[in-house]
């Protein structure tokens, strides 16, 4: 993976409905017989915390990014548990693209199914950490679930548990929800079906990674309608934009595990714990805009996606 070119912190290309997302660039591309609505999705080198897309980027980021989902996306697809969005990674099948165009999305791209977007973060939980550790400490409970008392921080859950969550839009903050109200806003068969189909990619995974020398913490999944060719709503379910990433997951080394602190990690919670630190000298407020990063948080974050990388797929 080259990281020594310019970052892509944006695109523009010649195709229409463009959207940017925190990460990701979003182009709707003409219909397919094969695959019906397409999009374009680019994984840039953004990175957002807290919910604030911060101003500097990290270089190479969003080609790790990529690798590492379309590797799940195949390992998912094995498993036979749901159909998911991905069609090529390929720049050659987009059509419209000149050569520096192309150049600029290569390896960092995902053409796909579009969908329509089941508005729920699918969050599942196999440690205690992160906002679960905080209302845990405080009320017991996780998105409403009870859990046992006495648990300490990072500690591995008796079984994995699935905590939904509100969708945000750019600026604002995910909210953790219980089932019960995720049910009222996707429906409770979706909800069922999504709820275990999440769970079971998760418990898969998590043991594939723990075999590398990783513990997946928890992760959250999205899921959607594929829309045929004129745009409309099947009853197709599948998942969709990224899984399994630094960016989507929190990896831990299980070499250092150590339950009742902060564990190291390969994910953005590296850079997390550098903006705390500004948080807490009273040098920002987690509103837009972000802080800059300094050169060595830029290399450390990137090292450890890498890392991340090396260890599942290599």
């Amino acid at each position: 993976m080259n990281t020594t070119t310019a970052p892509v912190v944006s695109t523009d290309l010649p195709y229409t409905d463009r959207r940017q997302g925190k990460v990701r660039d979003i182009y709707r591309l003409p219909a397919s017989n094969d695959c019906g609505s397409r999009v374009l999705i680019v994984a840039t080198d953004r990175i957002s915390a807290f919910d604030v897309v911060l101003p500097t980027p990290i270089p190479g980021k969003g080609r790790a990014l990529t690798t590492i989902s379309t590797k799940w996306f195949d390992m998912i697809r094995s498993w036979d548990l749901i159909g998911d969005h991905l069609v090529s990674t390929d720049a050659a099948d987009l059509p419209d693209l000149n050569d520096e165009q192309r150049a600029q999305v290569e390896g960092r791209m995902m053409l796909g199914r579009a969908a329509e977007v089941v508005p729920v973060e699918f969050v599942v939980r196999g440690y205690i950490t992160g906002s679960g550790w905080k209302e845990y400490q405080q009320h017991g409970t996780v998105c409403g679930i009870t859990l046992d008392e006495g648990l300490k921080h990072c500690q591995q859950l008796p079984e994995p548990i699935f905590t939904p969550a509100t969708k945000a839009e750019i600026g604002e903050h995910d909210e953790n929800i219980d089932f019960e109200t995720a049910c009222n806003i996707a429906g409770r068969d979706v909800m069922n079906r999504l709820r275990d189909v999440s769970v079971e990619i998760y418990r898969r995974a998590a043991a594939y990674a723990l075999e590398r020398g990783i513990i997946l913490a928890d992760t959250k999944f999205e899921f959607g309608y594929a829309l045929d060719e004129q745009g409309n709503r099947t009853d197709e379910l599948m998942l969709i934009d990224e899984v399994l990433t630094p960016d989507s997951s929190r990896f831990w080394p299980a070499d250092d595990y150590e339950v009742g602190r902060d564990q190291d990690s390969f994910d953005k919670q590296y850079v997390r714990n550098y903006l705390e630190g500004i948080v807490s000298s009273g040098g920002w407020d987690k509103t837009a805009p972000g802080p800059a990063l300094p050169d060595d948080v830029i290399m450390n974050s990137l090292a450890r996606y890498r890392e991340a990388m090396d260890r599942l797929f290599d």
